[in-house]
């Protein structure tokens, strides 16, 4: 089968970056948002951690902001989540665009969208779903992408799973009538993006800002940087 769809990841992907270090940028500023507003910011961080790690642990049925939302509610109960659930969307509003200066930019990025576009391909952005919408978008314009390009951008409102749960592959393909056979993932995460070949799907191993926890053997997927990358699409697609 020819390939119709092109799943991209995001962090490390499209958008240049060092996880961890944009993980610490991203407590750090949250922290300090938190403690300026007489909020005990390093304590609800923690809290805010252990939200994501009930993301991880989704198994649908619920969407990864309900679940989030769902323990947090639990911690500090409703009207005082509500409260701290303000401030969450004003960092995110006001105060997350300052992690940008963690992020790198890889000016082939869109030259790879637009290759694709060109080649008629429904194009998605399979970014772990832990962020809402708002956080997400600022991050693929980082990228220099359109968010209107793309067919679905994941969320943590849209989403029921995490990377590398396969039924986060599994509920792209339900829910835009997909087949594995008939997309191609890209990622530079061994384990959260190349385990959509189990489904069927092509990979390519995006190698500039590799991640390989487990230590697999990178010789058994498609893998190099964007100028390979675009050499594999035009010979596969």
């Amino acid at each position: 089968m020819s390939i119709k769809t092109v799943l991209y990841d995001l962090d490390g992907t499209l958008l240049p970056m060092d996880t961890l270090g944009f993980v610490r940028m991203f407590a750090e500023v949250l922290i300090e948002k938190l403690n300026k507003l007489g909020l005990e910011g390093e304590e609800i961080m923690s809290e805010v951690n252990s939200g994501i790690f009930c993301m991880f642990a989704n198994e649908g049925g619920q969407t990864n902001e309900k679940a989030f939302k769902e323990y947090m509610e639990k911690v500090y109960g409703t009207e005082q989540y509500r409260v701290i659930e303000e401030h969450l969307l004003d960092f995110y509003h006001e105060d997350f665009a300052k992690l940008k200066a963690s992020c790198g930019f890889e000016e082939a990025s869109a030259q790879i969208v637009e290759l694709c576009k060109s080649k008629g391909l429904k194009q998605i952005v399979a970014t772990n779903p832990l962020f809402p919408e708002i956080a997400t978008a600022q991050r693929v314009a980082w990228a220099g992408l359109n968010f209107e390009d793309f067919l679905e951008v994941t969320t943590f409102e849209n989403c029921s799973y995490c990377k590398p749960n396969i039924k986060y592959y599994e509920e792209i393909l339900e829910k835009h009538g997909l087949k594995g056979e008939e997309c191609l993932m890209v990622g530079n995460d061994v384990d959260e993006d190349m385990i959509a070949s189990q489904l069927g799907m092509k990979v390519f191993l995006v190698t500039d800002n590799l991640i390989n926890r487990s230590g697999t053997d990178i010789d058994k997927f498609p893998h190099g940087d964007f100028a390979k990358l675009r050499d594999f699409i035009e010979e596969t697609i």
